[in-house]
């Protein structure tokens, strides 16, 4: 019986591994270059604690979260993002610094229900960081900057930032309850979903998608006239020193985020290569949340980035250049004696951090010469019996298609000499 992958889910192999690696391997070092430790999670955790960080009345809860029982009926959830796990995973396991900073980063698959489409899977991949321990501006800052470094780094174009605050518990409230009002008389042309969000969190009408809804939300009133003084000078702050580091950006009062504990100022960056998924990041504050999951009380920012619509982007730009892996020595064996003579070599090869392939079955020398091209190789040895009589390997440049013979006792060391030019 054929079996095949389950919808939403995807298989990742080369040549597009490769680019995963690429782009994990960006990732990581700027993290570090940032500060930044990283930690891993499992990928289920208790149902409450999704409900109790995300929100219940989100999309994620209500709609698409892979909820299940254990065999002792406790109700637990692959996790649908990575911040809920990190911060139980901080609190639980004393990580925080009293009076100090914790900031950890993670990577690996997140799941939602949610019908599949160009770079929005079931099972998607995640990279994200969290800055835990303090409140100033300046830290949300460096997480937007850092982003806009990694695609920087990876040679992105068209990329923008979109800003916006969400206000706090001291001024939310009264805007909460314009914003109901505004719904309230405007709620006919809205979907049902947003019809009962009105009366148990309006905000969530405003990352609604449907048409008619998003007709109702261009003239709803801006969250900005609503902020507290302290959130206003917060925005402000954070918008003038983007422009003094010269990163571009866009105010976008409708920009909410889809999950509950955000505070303050929350951004996305979105690519005009992606159709209507276009956000390859986002994140923002969330000045509650470790209180709230039993936690010291501290202010925290963090963001994530969707691995699979990074990759989609750039394979349309080709940003940098695709990847190619490419092997160091290939080894073209004619014989049986000369597969036995010439594995100790790549053994030794292998073990000095070259990238060595053989052929170990019984080929023609022209079908293991394509494959040395198929490899990559930039160089290729050739040793058949003829060989093994003189003592000697023939050491073919790929590049060049020169031709050199060299001792078999010299060989390991002289293509280590070559792979250092």
């Amino acid at each position: 019986m054929k079996y095949n992958s389950v919808r939403g889910t995807k298989d990742i192999y080369s040549p597009e591994i490769e680019l995963w690696q690429y782009l994990e391997k960006t990732a990581i070092e700027l993290l570090q270059n940032y500060g930044f430790s990283e930690i891993r999670t499992p990928i289920f955790e208790e149902l409450a604690l999704f409900n109790r960080t995300i929100g219940e009345d989100t999309d994620i809860v209500e709609k698409e979260m892979y909820t299940f029982n254990d065999k002792k009926g406790r109700s637990l959830t692959l996790r649908p993002e990575g911040t809920a796990g990190v911060v139980r995973a901080a609190i639980e396991k004393n990580l925080l610094v009293q009076g100090g900073l914790t900031k950890l980063y993670y990577q690996g698959p997140m799941f939602r229900y949610e019908r599949p489409q160009a770079g929005r899977y079931r099972q998607f991949y995640q990279i994200g960081a969290e800055s835990i321990g303090s409140d100033s501006y300046w830290r949300d800052i460096e997480i937007i900057v850092l982003c806009v470094e990694f695609f920087s780094r990876l040679g992105l174009a068209g990329l923008k930032v979109y800003i916006n605050s969400v206000g706090c518990a001291e001024c939310r409230p009264s805007y909460r309850s314009v914003l109901q009002n505004f719904l309230l008389e405007n709620s006919a042309p809205l979907c049902a979903d947003c019809q009962r969000r009105m009366a148990r969190n309006p905000l969530r009408v405003l990352d609604c998608k449907v048409e008619t809804c998003r007709q109702v939300i261009t003239r709803i009133p801006a969250i900005q006239d609503y902020l507290c003084q302290s959130c206003r000078d917060n925005f402000q702050n954070i918008q003038q020193t983007l422009q003094k580091e010269n990163i571009a950006f866009i105010a976008d009062k409708f920009l909410v985020r889809g999950l509950d504990y955000y505070t303050r100022v929350v951004f996305e960056i979105k690519s005009e290569s992606l159709g209507a998924q276009d956000a390859v990041a986002a994140g923002g504050r969330y000045d509650k949340l470790v209180k709230e999951l039993g936690g010291p009380e501290m202010s925290a920012v963090g963001f994530a980035l969707g691995v699979e619509r990074v990759v989609e982007v750039l394979k349309k730009q080709k940003a940098g250049g695709w990847p190619e892996t490419s092997g160091d020595v290939y080894f073209a064996l004619l014989g049986q004696q000369a597969q036995q003579e010439a594995f100790t070599l790549i053994r030794d090869l292998r073990q000095s951090g070259l990238k060595v392939e053989a052929c170990l079955e019984n080929k023609s020398l022209k079908s293991q010469m394509r494959q040395a091209d198929q490899y990559k190789a930039k160089f290729t040895v050739i040793i058949g019996e003829d060989e093994l009589k003189k003592g000697i390997a023939v050491v073919r440049d790929m590049l060049t298609k020169e031709q050199k013979e060299i001792k078999l006792n010299d060989l390991v060391s002289i293509l280590k000499e070559l792979k250092l030019k």
